[in-house]
């Protein structure tokens, strides 16, 4: 139990690892609270005041205040007064919180603990639903398990539930179909450094040294049936790819939060679907599989491929030695939000996550003496950090008023590997979580600089597409409306340019006839719409429709090969968008490209594969990410996407290049390269 106001640093908690909780996913004694890993930052009204976490079962006080029900139980056992203001209480006075506070609590948005294998999330009141009946990883853990506890049967391995374990056709995939096993840490199945490249095209150069660590890329395909009330909503999630396309493959891009998919909990991104009610769409156009995907019905059956990371040969030691590990829970108490644990954390070359380097000598977490150097940072505060950066760890530690709870993994007699030689991971890190620097300002800046396409990196239209400017000039009365809603703005997360959603039959516009939905809108009375936001966009074109002419420039993109099936006809739910096929024709100088670093161990592969190129056939094509492994430095950062084009590498142009002439680019790069790309949304299903 955690000595609360007793001591000014909480004794931490040893367990050793035992099983999960079947509740929250995580490793927690059976008398602590549940553990959850919240995606938003919690109001300070629904905080516990002795843990400071969100609320769990929470309690109020005859004085006004709220705990948790473990952790005001487990307080009132030593001390007969409120934490807060210290007036007499008795357990036996305390009662249930209200119905509206406990709704609000169970309606905290949690990450599945499982993220290397399910990135989905959830109400809090949903996660144990999640994990009993659809999280991919949690079958997985309790399969392994059952393996261990019966080990006569070790042999027969049964396949997940509606899973079937196939090598895929891609002859780059190696076989190694073994399942990976939830890592000990807090239920996330987290990948092992590795030298193997990623699908289709290996960004990795192997030598003799490299054969002991090579691994297999396992993947599983699999039969989900997706079950709504409503048969003509949609499933809430947006896909690319198609064989009009160099991807080839449908894949699944982004999964909406709250949608039908994202309850299901099953689908991620990066997942290959291959069959919708039995059809085989593999091969099929991209409009052709929105429309099996948009067709509408309560049940669908989906075939999807999905990659799980890397197996090496060392993993059956690795689950072993996992036995031998301890859980730890540790709380520092700092006296005010600027005082600096003394903690040095770095990233190893060949493990993912956050590892302690060094405790500064008279610093807070030496003087506490309960970590240790090598430590697994797993959690600070509730934020799940098992694929996390010392960056991101110390704005956690840095923006703590007082209590940093800590939960770290920890294997006897494992000694600290070298770190990443990375100025700006390891060393700019570390002295930021220990001195109290800010490490935003020192992060990838570039990350978030989005840009307007440089004129060496334009490419002509891909094959198949033509964009046709118009000039509009029209006539009309003053009060009279265009008639035209607008989507887009350099404010959308694609930084996409003003388009056309809708022409109403109410406006001048619909009468005129020349501007139709998805236009691309240039201008409008020679201002240019090009780098506006969205309410700019809107704003412009209200102020300038009072005139008595307007005078609009559009783009019109089309596509010779492929043309939109009747998607139009059940759109009931469906707020239109282009589909994703049709940006990829939106001439070079209105994009918005963003740069994107990776950095990586000497043995990790990037985790990403592409496609695309110059090729004799088909001349000058985008090259494009077709899948990224979960557990991998592309996987890690977050930011790239399946369906993105890779403009440049380390700001080399890759137009015009070949797939044999970009790839040994990619290999030279042993710990860090910069990707310049352009992302397009999915088209929405």
């Amino acid at each position: 139990m955690l000595a609360i106001m007793a001591d000014p640093v909480a004794e931490e908690h040893v367990s050793q690892v035992s099983e999960l909780c079947c509740e929250c996913g995580q490793f927690h004694l059976l008398l602590d609270n549940h553990l959850y890993n919240f995606q938003d930052e919690v109001d300070d009204e629904l905080i516990c005041h002795i843990c400071l976490q969100p609320l769990l079962q929470p309690m109020d006080t005859p004085c006004g205040h709220t705990y948790c029900f473990k952790c005001l139980e487990n307080f009132m056992q030593e001390y007969n007064f409120c934490p807060v203001d210290r007036k007499k209480l008795s357990f036996q006075q305390c009662h249930k919180s209200s119905l509206l506070v406990r709704n609000l609590l169970d309606k905290l948005i949690v990450f599945c603990p499982f993220k290397a294998e399910c990135q989905q999330t959830m109400q809090r009141c949903e996660l144990e639903a999640h994990l009993q009946n659809r999280c991919p990883g949690f079958k997985k853990y309790k399969s392994e398990l059952q393996r261990k506890k019966n080990p006569i049967s070790k042999g027969k391995e049964d396949p997940p539930t509606k899973v079937e374990t196939n090598t895929p056709k891609d002859p780059e995939v190696p076989s190694g179909g073994s399942s990976l096993v939830a890592e000990s840490s807090a239920a996330a199945v987290v990948s092992l450094g590795t030298a193997e490249p990623g699908l289709v095209n290996p960004a990795f150069e192997e030598t003799e040294e490299d054969l002991p660590q090579r691994t297999s890329l396992v993947a599983e395909t699999t039969t989900i049936e997706i079950h709504r009330e409503d048969p003509e909503e949609e499933l809430g999630m947006r896909i690319v790819g198609g064989k009009d396309t160099p991807l080839g493959n449908i894949v699944v891009q982004e999964v909406l939060r709250d949608s039908v998919i994202a309850a299901d909990g099953r689908i991620a991104p990066g997942d290959h679907i291959l069959e919708v009610n039995g059809v085989n769409i593999s091969s099929v156009t991209h409009c052709q599989a929105v429309s099996f995907l948009r067709h509408p019905g309560p049940v669908l059956h989906l075939m999807v491929l999905q990659e799980k990371g890397f197996s090496n040969k060392t993993a059956q030691q690795d689950s072993t030695s996992a036995t031998n590990r301890e859980v730890i829970h540790v709380t520092l108490i700092k006296r005010d939000r600027s005082e600096p644990l003394g903690i040095k954390l770095i990233r190893k070359t060949d493990e993912a996550g956050i590892f302690i380097l060094d405790l500064l000598e008279g610093g807070l977490a030496a003087k506490n003496g309960k970590l240790s150097r090598n430590d697994r940072v797993l959690s600070i505060n509730g934020q799940d950090l098992r694929q996390g950066t010392p960056e991101a760890a110390a704005q956690i530690i840095q923006t703590t008023e007082s209590r940093v709870n800590f939960v770290v993994l920890r294997q006897p007699g494992v000694q600290l590997s070298d770190p990443v030689e990375d100025g700006s991971t390891s060393n700019s890190s570390s002295s930021s979580s220990s001195n109290g620097g800010s490490p935003v300002h020192h992060r990838r800046r570039l990350d978030q600089n989005h840009y307007r396409r440089k004129s060496n990196y334009q490419k002509d239209l891909p094959q198949g597409y033509v964009s046709h400017e118009k000039t509009v000039a029209i006539k009309k009365e003053p009060k009279e409306s265009l008639g035209i809603t607008i989507g887009g703005g350099r404010d959308n997360k694609n930084k996409l340019p003003i388009y056309v959603t809708s022409v109403q039959p109410i406006g001048c516009l619909f009468r005129d006839g020349r501007i139709k939905r998805g236009d691309v809108l240039l201008s409008i009375n020679g201002i240019d719409l090009t780098h506006l936001n969205y309410y700019e966009a809107v704003s412009a074109l209200k102020s300038n429709a009072a005139s008595h002419s307007v005078v609009l420039k559009a783009l019109e993109i089309l596509s010779l090969n492929s043309t939109e099936p009747s998607l139009d006809i059940k759109e009931q739910g469906f707020s239109w968008s282009p589909l994703w096929i049709t940006w990829l024709g939106l001439p070079s100088y209105l994009h918005c490209c963003q740069d994107i670093v990776l950095s990586k161990g000497n043995l990790e592969s990037w985790g990403f594969s592409i496609v695309g190129g110059f090729e004799e056939s088909k001349g000058n094509q985008p090259f494009f990410i077709k899948t990224i492994v979960p557990g991998t430095p592309a996987f890690r950062d977050r930011k790239l996407k399946c369906g993105d084009e890779i403009v440049a590498v380390n700001g080399v142009p890759a137009i015009g290049m070949s797939n044999s002439e970009l790839i040994p680019m990619l290999k030279e790069q042993r710990n860090r390269v910069t990707l310049t790309v352009v992302s397009w949304p999915g088209s929405l299903v």
